[in-house]
C-alpha cells in the first residue's frame, strides 16, 4: 500500500471540527484524500483546516448547522457542481445531551438530539446517496456507540438516538447489498479522550483512554482497504 492509499479521493467528514472528526480529517489528508469539513463553528473549522494544509493536503470547510435540512441540500448541490462524486462521507456529527433516568428526559432536548443524531444522518445519506452511487462503490462510515446496542442506566436519550442510527445505516446497508454501489460500516470508537466523554465521565483522568488520533488512523484504514456493507467492528483500546 502506498503512503497515500486515498490519494484523489473525495471524502466529507461531519463534525470536523474537533475531537475524532477533526482527527479524521486530518489523518484522511495525510492519506492523500481531498477532505470536506463540516461542523457549525466556523473557527474551528479553519484551524483544522490549516493544519491540513501545513501538512501538504488539501482540504474544503463548510460550516453549517445539520439540523437545518435546508443546508444539507444547499451542501450537496455545492460538491455536485464542483466534483463527479464522493468516495467517502463520514459521518461523526453527534450530540451527548442531558444524562437522566428516562422519566426525567427533558422533551424539547430529546427532539434535538434525534434531530441531530438520526434525521440530519438520513438527510445527509438522501442528499449525497447520489454522488456516492456515482463513486462505485462509494463508502459509509457511520460513528455509533456501544450504548445503542447495550443500554445502560442514565443513558436511554443517547442510546435511543444511536440505537436509531445504528437500525438506519444496517438498512440502507442491505438495501445496497446487491446494487454494490455503497459499502456502509458503522464503528464504535471505544472510550476515546473527546469533549463529549469529558462531559459524561468529569472524574476521569483523559490520559487512562485513548487519543482520537487512534480512532482516526482505523477509519483512514477502514476507508483504504475497504470493508464489506454492514460491517461493523469496535475501536479496541
Amino acid at each position: 500500500m502506498t503512503d497515500q492509499p486515498l490519494s484523489d479521493q473525495i471524502v466529507l467528514v461531519t463534525g470536523a471540527s474537533r475531537g475524532i472528526g477533526a482527527a479524521t480529517a486530518e489523518a484522511l489528508a495525510r492519506a492523500g484524500a481531498h477532505v470536506i469539513l463540516t461542523a457549525r463553528t466556523a473557527k474551528d473549522l479553519e484551524g483544522v483546516e490549516e493544519r491540513i494544509h501545513e501538512a501538504g493536503g488539501t482540504a474544503t470547510i463548510a460550516p453549517l448547522d445539520l439540523t437545518d435540512g435546508d443546508s444539507i441540500g444547499r451542501l450537496a448541490a455545492a460538491v455536485s457542481s464542483r466534483w463527479d462524486r464522493l468516495d467517502a462521507l463520514v459521518l461523526n456529527a453527534a450530540m451527548l445531551g442531558s444524562l437522566a433516568p428516562v422519566p426525567a428526559i427533558d422533551p424539547k432536548e430529546f427532539a434535538k438530539l434525534l434531530t441531530l443524531n438520526v434525521g440530519a444522518q438520513a438527510a445527509l445519506i438522501a442528499a449525497f446517496d447520489p454522488l456516492l452511487r456515482a463513486a462505485a462503490p462509494g463508502k459509509l462510515v457511520a460513528i455509533t456507540s456501544s450504548v445503542g446496542a447495550n443500554p445502560r442506566a442514565y443513558w436511554g436519550a443517547y442510546g435511543a438516538s444511536k440505537a436509531a442510527l445504528d437500525t438506519l445505516m444496517l438498512s440502507y446497508a442491505e438495501e445496497q447489498r446487491n446494487l454494490g454501489k455503497v459499502k456502509v460500516a458503522i464503528l464504535d470508537p471505544g472510550a476515546t479522550r473527546t469533549k463529549m466523554r469529558e462531559r459524561a465521565f468529569p472524574g476521569e483522568d483523559p490520559m487512562t483512554v485513548k487519543p482520537p488520533e487512534a480512532v482516526a488512523t482505523h477509519i483512514a484504514d477502514l476507508l483504504a482497504q475497504g470493508f464489506e456493507t454492514g460491517h461493523r467492528e469496535r475501536v479496541a483500546g
